[in-house]
Formats: structure tokens, C-alpha cells, sequence
């Protein structure tokens, strides 16, 4: 398998994707590029989202899961 980027680097280069998005927008010469730009920077807004939203969920599991051996290691003991 290939080496993953982190989540940092992801969002680097996503942030990285909307400042080419705003240049983009700026020079457009029509309505449709325009609206290209809109959905597209939409897109790159929902994949930050969904990043951080990662981040979160990955948390949330090593919590829950050291959650779960603190009570196997009381039950254990008794």
C-alpha cells in the first residue's frame, strides 16, 4: 500500500486548491466559468469538512477505546 498523506498535509493542499479556486473566479469570463468555480470550491469546502470531521472520529475512538480497557482492566481485577 502507499504511504497516506496526514491530515495536515491534506488540508494544505485543499486550502491550497480554494486559493486557486478564488484566482480562478477572478479571472473568469462568464457566467458558467464562474459557476464551475462556485461548485468546485464547494467540493474542496466539503472535502476540508470531512477531513476535520475525520480527525474528530478518530479521536472519539482511541477515547472509546481506552474507555473500554480501563473497564475490562476493573472487571479483571475483581
Amino acid at each position: 500500500m502507499g504511504n497516506h498523506q496526514s491530515s495536515d498535509e491534506m488540508k494544505k493542499e485543499l486550502d491550497a486548491m480554494l486559493s486557486k479556486l478564488n484566482a480562478l473566479e477572478i479571472i473568469a469570463h462568464d457566467e458558467f466559468q464562474r459557476g464551475t468555480v462556485k461548485v468546485l470550491r464547494r467540493l474542496v469546502e466539503g472535502q476540508i469538512h470531512s477531513v476535520s470531521e475525520f480527525d474528530h472520529l478518530k479521536k472519539a475512538l482511541d477515547l472509546l477505546t481506552l474507555q473500554i480497557f480501563e473497564v475490562k482492566n476493573k472487571v479483571n481485577s475483581l
